[in-house]
């Protein structure tokens, strides 16, 4: 048995930890050669955003350097486009294996007389005050900023951002993990205007090096009167001298460091192993397990209990005498009853079974390990694809559904299933990117994707849903178990529990219960610079979210026709 449990847990760690890069890795070398073109490290910058504010800005809505316009940025697909990913080629370029130490990049001036310097500066201090976060990525990878642990017996804690700045308030308390000097009674802003980038890369065996790993810190140097940055040990504050003026300098160094036992495939493990979601993950499973448990005992209860206690009743009495029904029997006959409102529920089962779809088979395919983690965007985009491909079981289900309710208005129910569902989800989806766009945001999503994303919908979902609806009609209607009583049995006065309001939050408290810690990691992975890869883990909640659904509606019924 031990031999087992430990096999067991072997393939569910083997599982967890595998996954496709889905790229070729990246040989770089110091003079080019016939095998090796790339000498080149450049650095990519994308969006700000921040834990303490929900709107993201693109970097070159600030007065930062300019980025390189010479060069083409990286095309987005359309998964980082609808996150909001930005991506730029910012004007630091990196030499292989050449070492720099403080090299300037560029130098921004301010003049306190001049409102456009004002305003430029402002908008600054207003980020470093939310704790806005910068991205960078080099050979596709994100630049990680690591602090020390407070827990000396854990690795240190690396993130994909880091700070724009720091705002220490009079108290001396601030948002980031930066420690700037500080002098007591006022507000100060200070910019981390002076970065170290730590390259470690790999040695192959022509020569040549891969990037394992890319890590930055972040400090704040303010200009001296030689013009060097990096040498001051005084903190750039945002204030204007004696003279109305600030100068801002932008300064960087590389370094380099051979590591040669981490391998170009495991190279985002430092990343993925700082975080603790693991043992979280655990619990998750625990939790889900322990409600789907308590769910099945009140199910086998009513099985073993009730059921067992109307058929004893019925055994005992004579079968030649009629006798008024009681029990399981007074809600057979009503159970198939058609509902009142028979349209709305076939077209939400239609979507809701489209959506169950493209969650299951984007699930499995990221189980599989096609999903690189880098690529944030794939997983957006793999699930609008399959929505989108799923038209038919949507309008398949609904037909049938309806059919079995005996509906007549086909037309209505193939047009409802079609544009009701979709059209919400995207009327709110573009009145929110209407706040994003007034607020010129990065999130905001462009006119252009907004219409292929309207494309797709109309031109691919709409003519599947269609053609599922004409085959769920021309087969036959779904037959039930039991026949379906002439006239409506009374139902009995409802206890508190069972009315509408308290069956609604007593059917969606259980499921949202079994959920909430992934739906955590999932927040946390969209909105603060998490890497979410436990899909497995995602796969067996999932799992149970499915039966927890389908037990809390065994439940709820039966307390209701009871």
């Amino acid at each position: 048995m031990k031999n087992h449990l430990s096999v067991l847990l072997f393939l569910i760690n083997s599982c967890l930890s595998f996954y496709l890069p889905a790229i070729a890795p990246v040989n770089y070398c110091a003079t080019p050669t016939d095998t090796c073109k790339n000498t080149i490290l450049s650095v990519l910058v994308n969006r700000l955003d921040s834990t303490e504010s929900a709107i993201p800005y693109d970097y070159t809505k600030f007065d930062f350097c300019p980025i390189d316009k010479s060069k083409s940025p990286p095309s987005e697909n359309l998964g980082q486009v609808l996150f909001g990913d930005r991506y730029h080629i910012s004007q630091y370029q990196i030499q292989w294996k050449k070492t720099e130490t403080c090299k300037k990049l560029c130098d921004r001036t301010y003049r306190k007389d001049n409102e456009e310097d004002v305003t430029k500066l402002e908008a600054i201090k207003k980020i470093i005050a939310q704790d806005y976060q910068q991205h960078w990525v080099v050979d596709n990878m994100p630049v990680a900023w690591c602090t020390q642990n407070t827990n000396s017996n854990q690795k240190d804690i690396c993130t994909t951002s880091f700070p724009v700045g720091c705002f220490i308030d009079k108290n001396g308390q601030t948002l980031s993990r930066c420690d700037p000097p500080h002098v007591g009674g006022k507000e100060y802003y200070y910019l981390l205007n002076h970065v170290e980038i730590t390259i470690e890369y790999k040695t192959m065996n022509d020569g040549t090096g891969r990037v394992v790993a890319v890590k930055i810190k972040p400090t704040s140097h303010a200009a001296s009167a030689d013009g060097e940055s990096c040498g001051n040990s005084q903190a750039l504050a945002l204030e204007f001298d004696s003279a109305g003026s600030l100068t801002v300098p932008y300064t960087y160094s590389v370094s380099w460091v051979e590591n040669n036992k981490v391998e170009w495939a495991s190279r985002w493990d430092y990343l993925l192993n700082s975080s603790n979601q693991v043992n979280v993950q655990w619990y998750s499973i625990l939790n889900s397990i322990v409600i789907v448990l308590f769910l099945s005992g009140m199910v086998a209860m009513i099985l073993l209990r009730t059921l067992h206690r109307d058929i004893a009743r019925y055994n005992q009495l004579d079968p030649e005498d009629p006798q008024e029904e009681f029990g399981w029997k007074l809600v057979h006959g009503d159970v198939f009853r058609p509902p009142r409102k028979g349209m709305m529920l076939s077209v939400l089962i239609g979507s809701g079974a489209q959506v169950f779809m493209m969650v299951s088979i984007t699930l499995v395919v990221s189980c599989l390990g096609f999903l690189y983690p880098g690529n944030r965007g794939f997983l957006l985009s793999m699930g609008v694809v399959m929505y989108v491909c799923f038209g038919s079981p949507a309008g398949y289900f609904a037909a049938r559904i309806y059919k079995s309710f005996g509906g007549e208005k086909w037309k209505s129910n193939v047009i409802l299933t079609a544009f009701f569902v979709p059209a919400i989800v995207f009327s709110v989806f573009f009145v929110l990117n209407l706040v994003l766009w007034g607020e010129g945001s990065s999130s905001a999503v462009p006119f252009g994707t907004l219409c292929g994303v309207l494309a797709l919908w109309i031109c691919v979902s709409v003519p599947l849903t269609f053609v599922g609806a004409f085959f769920g009609f021309r087969k036959p209607a779904i037959t039930y178990p039991t026949q379906t009583n002439q006239i409506p049995r009374h139902i009995p006065p409802q206890s508190f529990y069972t009315k509408r309001v308290p069956g609604i939050l007593m059917g969606g408290v259980l499921p949202v219960g079994s959920v909430f810690i992934q739906l955590y990691f999932i927040f946390n992975s969209i909105w603060a610079h998490q890497i979410y890869y436990m899909f497995w883990f995602l796969f067996i909640v999932f799992l149970i979210l499915v039966i927890t659904c389908a037990e809390t509606t065994i439940l709820l019924c039966y307390f209701h026709l009871c």
